[in-house]
Protein backbone atom coordinates (compact mmCIF):
# COMPACT_ATOMS: atom_id res chain seq x y z
CA UNK A 1 0.00 0.00 0.00
CA UNK A 2 0.99 3.53 -0.60
CA UNK A 3 1.04 4.80 2.88
CA UNK A 4 1.19 3.46 6.40
CA UNK A 5 -1.85 4.93 8.90
CA UNK A 6 -2.52 3.69 11.67
CA UNK A 7 -6.41 3.83 11.87
CA UNK A 8 -8.10 5.16 14.99
CA UNK A 9 -12.17 5.06 15.64
CA UNK A 10 -12.98 7.29 18.11
CA UNK A 11 -16.13 7.07 20.28
CA UNK A 12 -18.21 9.03 18.06
CA UNK A 13 -17.55 6.59 15.05
CA UNK A 14 -15.24 8.88 12.94
CA UNK A 15 -11.89 6.66 11.55
CA UNK A 16 -8.67 8.66 12.12
CA UNK A 17 -5.83 8.12 9.66
CA UNK A 18 -2.36 8.71 11.64
CA UNK A 19 0.64 8.45 9.41
CA UNK A 20 3.49 7.27 11.82
CA UNK A 21 6.88 8.35 11.50
CA UNK A 22 9.17 5.79 10.66
CA UNK A 23 12.74 5.96 12.73
CA UNK A 24 15.12 8.10 9.93
CA UNK A 25 13.02 11.54 9.93
CA UNK A 26 12.63 10.65 13.80
CA UNK A 27 16.88 9.86 13.93
CA UNK A 28 16.78 13.12 11.93
CA UNK A 29 14.64 15.61 14.32
CA UNK A 30 16.47 14.34 17.22
CA UNK A 31 19.96 15.41 15.97
CA UNK A 32 18.59 19.09 14.99
CA UNK A 33 17.63 18.93 18.82
CA UNK A 34 20.52 18.13 19.69
CA UNK A 35 22.08 20.27 18.14
CA UNK A 36 20.39 22.83 19.98
CA UNK A 37 20.76 22.03 23.11
CA UNK A 38 24.36 21.96 22.54
CA UNK A 39 24.47 25.21 21.06
CA UNK A 40 22.63 26.38 24.36
CA UNK A 41 25.17 24.67 26.71
CA UNK A 42 27.77 26.17 24.95
CA UNK A 43 26.55 29.39 25.08
CA UNK A 44 25.41 28.56 28.52
CA UNK A 45 28.80 27.74 29.85
CA UNK A 46 30.27 30.35 28.74
CA UNK A 47 28.22 33.10 30.49
CA UNK A 48 28.04 31.11 33.30
CA UNK A 49 32.11 30.74 33.31
CA UNK A 50 32.08 34.05 33.96
CA UNK A 51 30.83 33.55 37.92
CA UNK A 52 33.22 30.65 39.20
CA UNK A 53 32.01 28.02 41.35
CA UNK A 54 28.42 29.56 41.60
CA UNK A 55 28.06 29.30 37.75
CA UNK A 56 29.32 25.84 37.88
CA UNK A 57 26.24 24.37 39.65
CA UNK A 58 24.26 27.13 38.09
CA UNK A 59 25.34 25.10 35.05
CA UNK A 60 24.83 21.56 36.22
CA UNK A 61 21.16 22.39 37.04
CA UNK A 62 20.91 24.06 33.32
CA UNK A 63 22.23 21.05 31.79
CA UNK A 64 19.81 18.89 33.67
CA UNK A 65 16.51 21.23 32.45
CA UNK A 66 17.99 21.35 29.12
CA UNK A 67 18.26 17.61 28.09
CA UNK A 68 15.31 16.97 30.42
CA UNK A 69 13.10 19.37 30.45
CA UNK A 70 13.59 20.44 27.09
CA UNK A 71 11.53 17.84 24.98
CA UNK A 72 9.11 17.48 27.53
CA UNK A 73 8.16 20.99 27.79
CA UNK A 74 8.12 21.79 24.25
CA UNK A 75 6.24 17.97 23.54
CA UNK A 76 3.31 19.77 26.40
CA UNK A 77 2.54 22.83 25.55
CA UNK A 78 3.87 23.17 21.66
CA UNK A 79 1.41 21.02 20.27
CA UNK A 80 3.83 17.83 20.46
CA UNK A 81 6.41 19.19 18.85
CA UNK A 82 10.15 20.72 19.41
CA UNK A 83 12.28 22.48 16.74
CA UNK A 84 13.49 19.24 15.43
CA UNK A 85 10.34 17.74 14.88
CA UNK A 86 8.75 20.98 13.49
CA UNK A 87 11.80 20.94 10.85
CA UNK A 88 11.05 17.07 9.90
CA UNK A 89 6.84 18.23 9.96
CA UNK A 90 6.53 15.72 12.84
CA UNK A 91 4.51 15.54 15.73
CA UNK A 92 4.06 13.52 18.99
CA UNK A 93 0.14 12.31 19.52
CA UNK A 94 -1.52 9.78 21.88
CA UNK A 95 -1.77 6.87 20.49
CA UNK A 96 -5.78 8.10 19.92
CA UNK A 97 -5.10 11.07 18.06
CA UNK A 98 -5.55 13.25 20.95
CA UNK A 99 -3.08 15.66 21.85
CA UNK A 100 -0.27 14.73 23.83
CA UNK A 101 -0.36 15.20 27.77
CA UNK A 102 2.55 16.49 30.20
CA UNK A 103 2.33 12.92 31.87
CA UNK A 104 2.83 10.82 28.42
CA UNK A 105 5.40 13.20 27.33
CA UNK A 106 6.89 13.15 30.81
CA UNK A 107 6.93 9.33 30.57
CA UNK A 108 8.28 8.82 27.27
CA UNK A 109 11.24 11.13 27.72
CA UNK A 110 12.39 9.44 30.95
CA UNK A 111 12.20 6.32 29.38
CA UNK A 112 14.78 7.20 26.98
CA UNK A 113 17.11 6.13 28.87
CA UNK A 114 16.06 2.33 28.23
CA UNK A 115 15.72 2.84 24.49
CA UNK A 116 19.32 4.29 24.82
CA UNK A 117 20.31 0.76 25.95
CA UNK A 118 22.99 -0.95 25.54
CA UNK A 119 23.81 1.92 23.62
CA UNK A 120 22.91 4.53 20.33
CA UNK A 121 19.72 4.03 20.95
CA UNK A 122 19.68 0.00 20.00
CA UNK A 123 16.89 -0.69 21.75
CA UNK A 124 14.79 1.87 20.66
CA UNK A 125 15.62 1.09 16.96
CA UNK A 126 14.85 -2.63 16.92
CA UNK A 127 11.48 -1.35 18.76
CA UNK A 128 10.77 1.28 15.88
CA UNK A 129 11.61 -1.49 13.51
CA UNK A 130 9.60 -4.24 15.33
CA UNK A 131 6.90 -2.30 15.92
CA UNK A 132 4.02 -1.62 12.87
CA UNK A 133 3.60 1.87 13.96
CA UNK A 134 7.47 2.70 14.19
CA UNK A 135 6.89 3.08 18.55
CA UNK A 136 9.95 3.25 20.61
CA UNK A 137 9.64 1.41 24.07
CA UNK A 138 8.77 4.80 25.58
CA UNK A 139 6.22 5.50 22.42
CA UNK A 140 4.76 2.08 23.82
CA UNK A 141 5.00 2.90 27.42
CA UNK A 142 3.43 5.95 27.48
CA UNK A 143 0.54 5.45 24.87
CA UNK A 144 2.01 8.04 22.26
CA UNK A 145 2.42 7.86 18.87
CA UNK A 146 4.64 10.28 16.70
CA UNK A 147 3.13 10.86 13.33
CA UNK A 148 3.99 13.21 10.23
CA UNK A 149 1.96 16.44 10.35
CA UNK A 150 2.23 18.34 7.27
CA UNK A 151 0.24 20.94 5.74
CA UNK A 152 -2.92 19.97 3.84
CA UNK A 153 -2.53 18.21 0.56
CA UNK A 154 -4.26 19.32 -2.84
CA UNK A 155 -6.95 17.00 -3.39
CA UNK A 156 -8.65 15.91 -6.87
CA UNK A 157 -12.22 17.53 -7.56
CA UNK A 158 -14.89 15.30 -7.70
CA UNK A 159 -16.30 15.16 -11.36
CA UNK A 160 -19.92 15.11 -10.53
CA UNK A 161 -21.27 15.52 -13.92
CA UNK A 162 -19.66 11.74 -14.62
CA UNK A 163 -22.19 9.13 -14.94
CA UNK A 164 -21.24 5.57 -15.76
CA UNK A 165 -23.54 2.24 -15.70
CA UNK A 166 -22.44 -0.56 -14.05
CA UNK A 167 -21.78 -3.49 -16.33
CA UNK A 168 -23.06 -5.88 -13.23
CA UNK A 169 -25.56 -6.40 -11.10
CA UNK A 170 -23.73 -4.94 -7.65
CA UNK A 171 -24.50 -5.86 -4.22
CA UNK A 172 -25.73 -3.97 -1.39
CA UNK A 173 -22.20 -4.31 0.01
CA UNK A 174 -20.48 -3.15 -3.73
CA UNK A 175 -22.91 -0.34 -3.68
CA UNK A 176 -22.61 1.25 -0.28
CA UNK A 177 -18.43 0.63 -1.21
CA UNK A 178 -18.84 2.73 -4.31
CA UNK A 179 -21.00 5.56 -2.76
CA UNK A 180 -18.68 6.07 -0.24
CA UNK A 181 -15.96 6.02 -2.75
CA UNK A 182 -17.45 8.88 -4.55
CA UNK A 183 -18.30 11.03 -1.10
CA UNK A 184 -14.73 10.21 0.51
CA UNK A 185 -12.52 10.17 -2.42
CA UNK A 186 -12.52 13.87 -3.19
CA UNK A 187 -10.38 14.55 0.19
CA UNK A 188 -7.62 11.78 -0.85
CA UNK A 189 -5.15 12.50 -2.98
CA UNK A 190 -4.72 11.04 -6.61
CA UNK A 191 -2.59 8.19 -5.53
CA UNK A 192 -4.93 7.04 -3.39
CA UNK A 193 -7.56 7.52 -5.22
CA UNK A 194 -6.18 5.59 -7.98
CA UNK A 195 -4.94 2.30 -5.34
CA UNK A 196 -8.50 2.41 -4.33
CA UNK A 197 -9.65 2.07 -7.72
CA UNK A 198 -7.31 -0.94 -8.50
CA UNK A 199 -8.88 -2.59 -5.86
CA UNK A 200 -12.19 -2.46 -7.67
CA UNK A 201 -10.89 -3.52 -10.95
CA UNK A 202 -13.41 -6.54 -10.83
CA UNK A 203 -15.99 -4.13 -10.56
CA UNK A 204 -15.07 -1.40 -13.03
CA UNK A 205 -13.03 -3.58 -15.61
CA UNK A 206 -10.07 -0.49 -15.28
CA UNK A 207 -7.14 0.78 -13.34
CA UNK A 208 -5.20 4.22 -12.18
CA UNK A 209 -7.47 6.69 -13.45
CA UNK A 210 -9.73 5.37 -15.73
CA UNK A 211 -10.92 3.18 -12.97
CA UNK A 212 -11.61 6.51 -10.51
CA UNK A 213 -13.31 8.02 -13.43
CA UNK A 214 -15.63 5.26 -13.49
CA UNK A 215 -16.61 4.31 -9.94
CA UNK A 216 -17.37 8.30 -9.69
CA UNK A 217 -19.33 7.26 -12.82
CA UNK A 218 -21.07 4.75 -10.92
CA UNK A 219 -21.58 6.90 -7.79
CA UNK A 220 -23.04 9.08 -9.51
CA UNK A 221 -25.37 6.94 -11.38
CA UNK A 222 -26.28 5.29 -7.94
CA UNK A 223 -27.08 8.30 -6.04
CA UNK A 224 -29.17 9.22 -9.09
CA UNK A 225 -26.97 12.04 -10.86
CA UNK A 226 -28.19 12.07 -14.08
Amino acid sequence: MLDTYREVVTPEGVGLHLPAAGPVPRALAWGIDLAIRIGVLMLMGMVLAMLGKVGEGLYLIGLFLVFWAYPIVLESVWRGQTPGKKALGLRVVSADGAPVGWLAAITRNLLRTVDMLPFGYAAGLVACLADPHARRLGDMVAGTLVVHAGGEREHAPAPVNTVFVPPARLSPEEQGAIVAFGERAPRLTPARQEELANLAEPVTGARGQVGVQRLYGMANWLLGRR
